[in-house]
């Protein structure tokens, strides 16, 4: 394990009150992807406090450092199954507060499951393709670790095609669908307004309608939209 220190100031200026760094602890067992993350993120602004090959190594660091997110592989040694989800769910119920943003290779919806069926607050699925797209990669981290989701396009997709027959998504109109789709990739709704070229107003009222079909009672915004995103994850 790699135990890197410091790094650039947040590409938007110095560090500071107003500004502060994101501390971020990586976990994946291919050197040079690990090594990669690394740099890539220590140039995009984020301190880079520890870089693991396996899961006990990850926890180890979380412990040592508290990061504010942690970005870890799901198959890591020594079976390559599921130790990095798990050690997701340990870090999380040691400290909620702690983003995760969760690497696959794949679109692996249990796992995915597994990995909302808490709290999704500051949760993220990102598969590795994307980590080429450096802009989504390191919006997706600042996203959980303001405690939002950032779910693949790809993974939202594939649950859509999955739908059942009958779900509580059927009332849904194919504009709030979409609306809907685009919320669970974590979009704020002037992101959803320019990505379908209408104005905010618009989305607003389709968010409104989604909460409604889907009997979500008033409550804080940033929760219903949680449990909107959920209702739309789980509805394979």
């Amino acid at each position: 394990m790699t135990d890197p220190a410091g790094g650039p100031a947040h590409e938007g200026g110095p560090a500071g009150r107003d500004n502060p760094v994101l501390r971020v602890a990586i976990a994946e067992d291919a050197l040079l992807l690990r090594e990669g993350l690394v740099r890539v993120l220590r140039e995009a602004g984020f301190e880079v406090v520890g870089a693991a090959g396996d899961a006990a190594g990850l926890l180890a660091t979380v412990a040592r450092t508290r990061p504010d997110v942690v970005v870890v592989d799901i198959r890591m040694p020594p079976t390559h199954t599921d130790e990095g989800l798990r050690a997701a769910a340990a870090i999380r119920a040691r400290d909620a507060s702690i983003g995760i943003l969760v690497l696959s290779q794949f679109v692996e919806v249990e796992y995915a499951y597994r990995l909302i069926e808490g709290e999704a607050r500051g949760l993220g699925y990102l598969l590795k393709d994307r980590l080429s797209r450096i802009d989504e990669l390191t919006d997706a981290i600042r996203r959980v670790a303001g405690g939002g989701t950032a779910i693949d396009p790809s993974l939202v997709a594939q649950l859509l095609r999955r739908r059942r027959q009958r779900d509580p998504l059927d009332s849904l109109t194919e504009r709030e669908r979409e609306v809907l789709g685009l919320m669970a990739e974590g979009r704020s709704n002037a992101a959803i307004a320019a990505r379908l070229v209408v104005v905010e107003k618009t989305v607003d009222t389709h968010i409104a309608n989604i909460f409604s079909k889907l009997g979500l009672e008033p409550q804080p915004e940033d929760h219903r939209r949680v449990l909107a995103v959920l209702s739309y994850l789980r509805a394979s």
